[in-house]
C-alpha cells in the first residue's frame, strides 16, 4: 500500500477512535504533502513523501531541543507525541551497524580518501538512509571515517 493511502486510512481510523492528537498529527502530515503537491503541481510518490516525513521529524526534534532549553516540557511532550506518529509511517530505522556498513560501502565505491570526498559519499548514501536514520548523525559518522585513516 502506498503512503498516501496508508495516511488516509490512518486518518479515518483516528477519527473512528476519536484520537484527537493522532488525528491532528496525521492531518498536519497530509496538509504538508498537499501543500507541496499544489505548489509544484505534482503528485508526490512514496519517496517524496518520505522526504516530507523526514523533514517533519527533523523539525520536531529541533523544536524539542529548543523547548527543553526554555524549560517548556509540556510543549516538548507534544512534539515527542507527534514524532511517534510520524515514525509510524517511516520505514524501519537502520541500526548503527547497518549505517556503518552503508558508509563503508559508499567510501569504497567513491574511493573517498579525505574530507573533500564527503559530498560524494553523502550523495551516495542519502537515498538509502532517507527516513531510516538521522542524516546529521550519518554525516558525523562519515566525517569520522574520512578523518581517521584505516
Amino acid at each position: 500500500m502506498d503512503l498516501n493511502k496508508k495516511l488516509a486510512n490512518a486518518m479515518k481510523q483516528a477519527m473512528r477512535d476519536k484520537d484527537k492528537q493522532r488525528l491532528g498529527t496525521i492531518r498536519l502530515i497530509r496538509a504538508d504533502i498537499k501543500r507541496i503537491e499544489v505548489d509544484e503541481r505534482i503528485a508526490l510518490d512514496d519517496h517524496q513523501i518520505l522526504v516530507v516525513l523526514d523533514k517533519m521529524l527533523k523539525q520536531r526534534r529541533d523544536s524539542i531541543k529548543h523547548y527543553q532549553l526554555a524549560d517548556r516540557e509540556e510543549l516538548a511532550a507534544i512534539e515527542a507525541a507527534e514524532i511517534a506518529v510520524i515514525q509510524e509511517f517511516l520505514p524501519k530505522e537502520l541500526s548503527q551497524d547497518e549505517v556503518q556498513e552503508l558508509i563503508m560501502s559508499a567510501i569504497k565505491q567513491t574511493n573517498a580518501k579525505s574530507m573533500r570526498d564527503m559530498g560524494a559519499v553523502m550523495a551516495l548514501i542519502k537515498p538509502q538512509i532517507q527516513g531510516r536514520t538521522d542524516a546529521g548523525k550519518a554525516s558525523d559518522l562519515v566525517k569520522a571515517k574520512l578523518l581517521t585513516p584505516t
